[in-house]
């Protein structure tokens, strides 16, 4: 099986700092692959050249097989490619369902003439998705401020995957979360494997990593320096590549 999303020798220069330098790496459709390294590694930076924060300077990046233009984040989002930072981008005083249509609001003609809000829609295809994705909420109708860190973890995965994410990049999805939280965003990265999904993940939680990777891409210094596949691999090989104590081509 080919790779769904692909880079070929991108690079990232900050004035004389090259930040991602010459990196090459794909992702097939209901792969995770975790994508780790030290502070300064180019994590950060491959990602947002990936979502189209970044404009690369050298290489390209492939989408299904074909060379996609990304100049900003709107062109990745219409190929299908979702970034979840850890900020999440939800907003607190709205509830489940108005997140999951935030600034794709389902509108309906009042007496035929004035647009509003649909809220029957967006409440039972939001049902849909979660049901879908065996997300648990208490309410939809619950703001996000009083959900757990997890379920909103799991209201951000699920509002990409109804806008029908192909390509999913989670930035640190379980940093602050814990333990039970932690358990069940990863249950639904397993979950968005069984679908389809190809997902790029950013950790430092290495166990976090193991759960769930396929494979497993270490940066060091913009550079690739290890890819790995999951089951072949060991917790202590993995941080030898990251502190710069082994190579693997």
């Amino acid at each position: 099986m080919s790779y769904l999303i692909e880079t070929k020798n991108i690079t990232k220069r900050f004035g004389g700092l090259v930040a991602v330098d010459k990196m090459s790496f794909g992702v097939k459709e209901g792969e995770v692959v975790a994508v780790l390294g030290d502070n300064g590694a180019g994590k950060s930076t491959l990602i947002k050249m990936i979502s189209g924060v970044y404009t690369a300077d050298g290489g390209s990046v492939f989408y299904n097989g074909s060379e996609a233009i990304i100049h900003t984040p709107m062109d990745a989002l219409a190929m299908g490619i979702e970034t979840i930072y850890q900020d999440l981008a939800l907003a607190e005083n709205l509830n489940v369902y108005s997140n999951i249509f935030l600034g794709r609001e389902k509108t309906k003609k009042k007496f035929g003439i004035f647009p509003v809000l649909d809220h029957e829609f967006m409440y039972d295809e939001s049902t849909k998705i979660l049901n879908k994705l065996d997300v648990k909420i208490p309410s939809l109708k619950n703001n996000v401020r009083t959900l757990s860190g997890g379920q909103r973890q799991a209201v951000a995965i699920s509002r990409s995957i109804y806008w029908n994410a192909k390509v999913l990049i989670m930035d640190e999805p379980t940093a602050a979360l814990g333990v039970a939280q932690q358990k069940q965003v990863l249950d639904l990265v397993n979950s968005l494997k069984d679908h389809g999904i190809a997902i790029i993940l950013i950790s430092h939680q290495m166990r976090d990593v193991f759960a769930v990777a396929d494979r497993i891409i270490v940066m060091r210094r913009g550079m690739k320096v290890g890819d790995l596949i999951k089951k072949e691999t060991s917790t202590e090989e993995v941080v030898n590549l990251i502190v710069g104590s082994e190579m693997v081509s």
